[in-house]
Order: structure tokens, then C-alpha cells, then sequence
């Protein structure tokens, strides 16, 4: 099977195309070498997938017919990925929690306080 179908069926990238363009820039390895979008996989074989930041590793245990459901994807492919990189992420997700936190519209309240201090 392909790379990029194999990451697209467990559901590692959204679409194909996305995991061939992400496999033509190079930030595809299959043990520790960079691969082309048709490269087959045979097996056994271990993926590292560039997304941000963060490097995502996964072992090819077997091949998908087709995309599958989330649920599914265990029998197919292990997570491999090192903590440091999950604790990466999780760094990073905190952070953009904290810079995305909304404080919404105004309410009649604050008007009014703003007019206590302004005026």
C-alpha cells in the first residue's frame, strides 16, 4: 500500500492530497528515510510524520482495505510517539488555550463602569 493512502486510511491526514503534499515536502520518513507519496509500505516498518512542532511516529502492523473508523485503526498502526513529544504538545495546546480564551461582548455592567472611569 502507498504512504500516503496508508496515513490517509488511519486517518493521520484529513485528505490524500494533504498526505502526498506532506510526503513530497519531506516531512514523511519511513526508518529514518525520506519517501515519496507512492512508496509502498510492506510491513513492520516504522512512520514519523511531521505536523508543526511535533513528530508523530506510528509501526505498520497491518494493511487497510479502506479508511476506517477511529476505532479501528489500533489493529493497523501503533502509536509509537515519544512522551517528550506528547508533553510538546500538550505545552503547546496550553499556551493557545491561554492566548484563545475569549472574553466576549461587552455587558451593561462593564459599559457603565468604563463611563465611571472615563468621564
Amino acid at each position: 500500500m502507498r504512504v500516503d493512502k496508508f496515513l490517509w486510511c488511519i486517518r493521520v491526514f484529513k485528505t490524500r492530497s494533504i498526505a502526498s503534499a506532506q510526503c513530497r515536502e519531506g516531512k514523511v520518513t519511513v526508518d529514518g528515510k525520506a519517501v515519496k507519496p507512492a512508496q509502498e509500505l510492506k510491513g513492520n516498518e516504522n512512520i514519523r510524520v511531521r505536523k508543526g512542532a511535533i513528530y508523530f511516529e506510528w509501526q505498520v502492523l497491518d494493511m487497510p482495505k479502506s479508511r476506517m473508523a477511529a476505532s479501528l485503526v489500533e489493529g493497523f498502526a501503533r502509536d509509537i510517539t515519544p512522551e517528550a513529544e506528547k508533553q510538546k504538545l500538550e505545552e503547546i495546546r496550553a499556551a493557545q488555550r491561554d492566548l484563545l480564551r475569549p472574553t466576549g461582548r461587552p455587558t451593561k455592567r462593564d459599559r457603565r463602569d468604563w463611563e465611571k472611569w472615563f468621564t
